[in-house]
């Protein structure tokens, strides 16, 4: 028992960085006001620019290149949203489609269907002191990131509760023309988080191809894009919300891989198909639970027009 609950913590917290970051992007845009359907999109870019970077410089540095990327399709969904205030989701949607698209014509045109060639896997850490612990050693020997993804939503929170910046985001999602008579650019605050959000989308990707992975795949990211907008969505947009939901997501993805290799004549009873898709039904299950409550900030999804104070 204790062998499986080990397994499990394991698996999710490899699992969960991918989603936490891109969870806490989707927070930072639609606090500020901006609906960002396209985090699937932004992660698939940061997926790809990463593996074929880390084919030709270290690891780390091309981590920060998926997060570059992110953030330039992102600002395409700025410019979009913000300077030409079309319809964010129909904006979001369509850098999902460019992405999917452009995506797999690179891939087949410059490596193969299937991926890319494999790259080499960011270092994963060693916690001195838990490697004899049961069920704890589980916290030891994953990379960097995952680290930083269990410390980001608190930061994050920090950020958004307790200093001037964050109350400015929070306001400008709220209330944007009351921001405005204090002087502050609306189109500006909601510019950075879009950009910012689109990097952590990035960061949440590059980590699917250099930590998750060894390469970048055809499938990539698999939907995780919108299960990231659904924990925004079911963590009322909320750092630490996001983050439990993200992280219960990853769990029932655990759990999925847990099941199937632990009781492999699971698999004679239940279809494979079914346990594939697990994560995802968790998903739909806790939106429905969630129902029409919602703490969506006011001005979310709405352009913002100066003319019209």
């Amino acid at each position: 028992m204790l062998e499986l609950l080990e397994a499990l913590l394991f698996s999710t917290l490899d699992a969960a960085p991918a989603l936490v970051f891109a969870a806490l992007g989707g927070v930072l845009s639609e606090r500020a006001g901006v609906v960002n359907v396209g985090l699937e999109g932004q992660m698939r870019v940061g997926a790809f620019c990463a593996a074929v970077a880390a084919l030709s410089m270290p690891t780390p540095l091309a981590v920060g290149v998926g997060m570059l990327a992110g953030a330039g399709l992102a600002t395409v969904h700025g410019y979009l949203s913000i300077r030409w205030r079309s319809d964010q989701v129909v904006s979001g949607m369509a850098i999902n489609l460019v992405a999917l698209a452009g995506g797999t014509f690179l891939l087949e045109a410059l490596y193969s269907p299937n991926g890319t060639p494999p790259i080499q896997q960011l270092p994963r850490w060693d916690l001195p002191g838990l490697g004899a612990v049961p069920v704890l050693r589980a916290l030891s020997n994953h990379p960097g990131l995952t680290y930083l993804a269990l410390a980001l939503p608190f930061l994050f929170h920090a950020l958004l509760h307790h200093t001037p910046v964050g109350l400015r985001l929070r306001a400008v999602g709220e209330k944007p023309h009351a921001v405005a008579t204090l002087g502050l650019s609306v189109a500006g605050l909601r510019w950075g988080a879009v950009v910012g959000g689109g990097m952590l989308a990035g960061l949440g990707g590059a980590v699917l191809s250099t930590a998750v992975l060894d390469r970048f795949e055809q499938h990539t990211p698999a939907g995780l894009g919108f299960m990231a907008l659904a924990a925004v969505v079911f963590g009322r947009w909320t750092p630490l919300g996001a983050f439990a939901a993200a992280a219960f997501f990853s769990f029932g993805n655990a759990l999925r891989i847990g099941l199937a290799s632990s009781a492999p004549g699971l698999l004679d009873v239940i279809p494979q198909g079914f346990l594939l898709a697990l994560p995802y039904l968790l998903t739909l299950i806790l939106l429905t639970v969630q129902g029409q409550r919602s703490s969506a900030p006011a001005a979310l999804g709405t352009p913002y027009e100066q003319e019209s104070r």
